[in-house]
């Protein structure tokens, strides 16, 4: 699917000026780090990196690198020195923090994901390869208290989820739903979420009269279409209470509070069995620890000849492999204790833990990319409805945050499948 670029999707200087961040809310991000030696480093490592890719960096004294034409997306370099440092103190955080402050910006006409593209393309090549065996010496890792037990996973979820129901309600579509559409031609960005969640519901078999339990509620769309449009019962659960709250709301406003039932619970306190267990981009904050025990769990739940109808954002074994340990922007502000699967990852954990199998696959990857385009068109239209509530440093971490991840299903870095899951491969 060809992505669709609108004006809204561009970020005028001069419309949004760079704010500098506040200390309260954004604790040392004004003052860069310093590290001289390191930054000489990231330095030169940055100029070779970017000296074959397809764009335009453009520095204050006119210097120019990149091997992109003159209609090639332009990163302007307001602070370069600063953007160094940042990078030699931690390149995959040090990147999104430079873009939050306005040490780099886009050009005028520059759309941010068609610049971050050609990175996310190049993403492993980046640095060279004997550089990448020393990446354990220098990288961060995931710290211990964003890993996904019990306790932490409530907390995980509510830095993100809870942040307020206005933030996703400005940006989303009217079913609510913050999961990759399935699009056809002429769909509006409702209609392909319909069609997602009723792909999932398939992959499940779910059908009237059923009881089926939802593993990550979000705002209740697919609890509710399964009522609505089939007739299932459905358990659902989240960890967000902001969640909770409006996906209740939602199902009493349908009519069907009767038949969803939204509880604040983990996955790992669920108990009973199930006719189908569908669960949506939910598994990515699991943690990789935790996976088998994820497995396991919709193993246990369900009954003999039921199917689960999986979501997940996946990404190739080797680059899982090769960064499941690292601590990334991403972590730092947007998801904590997060981490995407691979499919060979998630069959090796049903061989090892399961007697279920993935029995059918879709692939959505291109569909993530532009259903992220629309959301980041949304969120920025909606701004000033939200500046009120949110800050300026914020508009510029979400920008890149949406940005970001449609570069990485644009250059097809990420991807992301529905999967039917059954013990017998037969069983239909």
């Amino acid at each position: 699917m060809t992505t669709v670029h609108h004006n809204a999707s561009r970020m005028q200087d001069a419309r949004f000026p760079v704010p500098r961040p506040d200390e309260a809310h954004w604790p040392g991000l004004a003052t860069p780090p310093h590290d001289a030696v390191r930054a000489r480093i990231a330095e030169g490592l940055f100029r070779k990196a970017v000296r074959t890719l397809p764009v335009r960096v453009v520095f204050p004294d006119g210097t120019v690198l990149g091997s992109g034409d003159r209609h090639a997306p332009v990163m302007r370099m307001v602070r370069p020195a600063t953007v160094f440092h940042r990078l030699g103190a931690d390149a995959k955080i040090g990147f999104g923090e430079a873009y939050m402050t306005g040490d780099w910006t886009t050009g005028p006409d520059t759309d941010l994901a068609d610049l971050l593209s050609p990175f996310a393309a190049r993403m492993s090549s980046l640095v060279h390869p004997a550089f990448q065996r020393l990446r354990h010496l220098v990288e961060r890792t995931q710290p211990m208290g964003e890993e996904n037990t019990r306790e932490n996973s409530r907390h995980n979820i509510s830095r993100h989820y809870d942040l307020s129901n206005e933030l996703f309600e400005a940006f989303l579509d009217e079913t609510m739903t913050y999961s990759s559409a399935w699009f056809e031609p002429g769909d509006d960005l409702a209609t392909a979420q319909i069609r997602k969640i009723d792909g999932v519901l398939d992959m499940a078999r779910v059908s009237e009269g059923m009881h089926v339990l939802e593993i990550g509620s979000g705002w209740g769309a697919l609890a509710i279409r399964a009522a609505v449009d089939r007739g299932a019962r459905v358990t659902t659960l989240t960890l967000s209470s902001e969640q909770q709250a409006l996906a209740r709301a939602r199902a009493e406003e349908a009519g069907v509070a009767h038949l969803v039932d939204v509880k604040l619970q983990d996955y790992r306190d669920a108990t009973g069995q199930y006719d189908a267990v569908v669960s949506v981009e939910m598994i990515e904050a699991v943690g990789e620890k935790f996976w088998a025990t994820y497995f396991t769990a919709l193993d246990t739940l369900l009954v003999p000849g039921g199917r689960v109808g999986l979501q997940s954002i996946t990404m190739p074994h080797d680059r899982m492999m090769a960064t499941r340990r690292s601590y990334t922007w991403i972590h730092k502000y947007v998801f904590p204790g997060g981490i995407i699967p691979s499919i060979r990852s998630i069959e090796d954990n049903l061989t090892a833990h399961t007697s279920l199998s993935i029995v059918e696959r879709r692939d959505l990857g291109p569909h993530y990319a532009h259903t992220l385009h629309l959301w980041r068109d949304r969120f920025i239209a909606e701004w000033p409805q939200l500046s009120g509530s949110f800050d300026g440093t914020f508009r510029r971490m979400w920008e890149f945050y949406l940005a970001y991840c449609e570069a990485g299903f644009r250059s097809g870095y990420l991807g992301v499948s529905q999967l039917g899951l059954a013990r017998d491969p037969f069983t239909r």
